[in-house]
């Protein structure tokens, strides 16, 4: 099978089309794949890492108001699909791949104007606008939420519940071995903002590592993302928060499936893949939405999360280094409260997306 992916822009996007990837040259090992991404975006790093050759197409998101920057956007809107159509026509791929971001638009509409057999998938129960207007043009829409199919502008036979593909090794090493390769021998708190980073959390738990984790039996792990790490690596070394060895600080955490394994206890957003993963990991979050996205859905994801016994809601607006830490402790140092946590969380999980997936992948190339 000859097939395209086109993801990009955060973690969110590109993890998805990484585990889709993997799934296709699981299932036929003489698979070719290429992806799409932007020049600039993050996919660049994440794709590259996994070994999948990438070419590029330029595209900018459009701005909530008129501006310079949206006629930019446009142009880039336009010319975009005749430069992936000439990608399209090299590659000559059986099936084109979207897991959104603003790169998913010209590269799924060269394809679908081309006739080439086309998918997308969509992580959370609202469509974010790129994987909207896709809709109603491809020819298979995977959703994650049962009972979000009226979000949905296209043909409803067009849908296809399928749940979020998660990274194939996520769940594959034990909780025992990778607190032994990563030499953990206390509770272990792991935190992140997302792949790009995310201001406000990275305040607050800078300060919660300087103040609490450092001083505490515990280890702690928080990733600040690409557009703040230079930031709060500086300031850490002239503070020398991590120098007692309990406290690790990084730009991005490439071995997740190890790292989410041995913790204890996860702070995060609640984006859907990183939900999905929690759930199949059983593990207790503390979670805290952003709220810069479309239609709250982060806010109502972690709600059902809270609302189940699985996690801890905290939004945005109310975080303090208080109520932080005053959560950490009450969860981290409660092994009856993170085991009865771990048992909700695990009725959230929901196996079995990318192979899902792949079914409908067959479908539309007829292998």
């Amino acid at each position: 099978m000859r097939a395209i992916l086109s993801g990009g822009g955060t973690a969110g996007h590109i993890n998805p089309a990484l585990s889709i990837a993997k799934k296709i040259m699981q299932k036929e090992p003489d698979s070719e794949i290429l992806f799409v991404g932007t020049p600039t975006g993050m996919e660049n790093q994440l794709v590259a890492k996994e070994g999948f050759p990438i070419r590029h197409v330029e595209v900018k998101g459009f701005k909530r108001k008129l501006t310079l920057e949206n006629v930019k956007a446009a142009y880039l809107a336009v010319t975009g699909v005749s430069r992936a159509k000439k990608i399209l026509k090299e590659f000559k791929p059986d099936i084109v791949i979207g897991t959104g971001g603003y790169v998913s638009w010209p590269v799924l509409r060269a394809a679908a104007k081309m006739r080439i057999p086309t998918l997308i998938h969509e992580q959370n129960a609202i469509p974010g606008l790129t994987t909207s207007r896709l809709s109603k043009v491809v020819d298979t829409v995977c959703i994650s939420f049962e009972g979000s199919e009226a979000n949905f502008p296209c043909d409803k036979e067009k849908l296809v519940l399928s749940g979020n593909p998660v990274n194939p090794e996520i769940g594959k090493i034990s909780r025992e071995k990778s607190r032994r390769e990563l030499k953990i021998t206390a509770p272990f708190l792991l935190s992140y903002g997302g792949s790009l980073g995310a201001s406000v959390i990275n305040e607050t738990i800078f300060e919660i590592a300087r103040d609490f984790s450092a001083k505490k039996p515990i280890f702690h792990t928080h990733a600040f993302g690409a557009r703040e790490w230079e930031k709060w690596h500086k300031k850490a070394e002239e503070e020398r928060v991590c120098r007692f060895g309990n406290v690790h600080f990084c730009e991005y955490i490439f071995d997740m499936p190890r790292q989410m394994a041995a913790a204890d206890l996860v702070i995060a957003r609640a984006g859907a893949i990183t939900l999905a993963e929690l759930a199949l990991l059983h593990k207790p979050a503390i979670l805290i939405p952003s709220p810069n996205v479309t239609n709250n859905h982060q806010y109502k994801n972690a709600l059902l999360f809270q609302e189940k016994g699985a996690a801890v809601l905290i939004e945005e607006k109310d975080l303090t280094k208080e109520k932080l830490i005053e959560t950490i402790e009450a969860l981290l140092f409660s092994p009856d409260t993170l085991r009865t946590m771990q048992q909700n969380m695990a009725s959230l999980a929901k196996p079995g997306a990318d192979e899902i997936i792949f079914r409908e992948i067959q479908k539309l190339t007829g292998k």
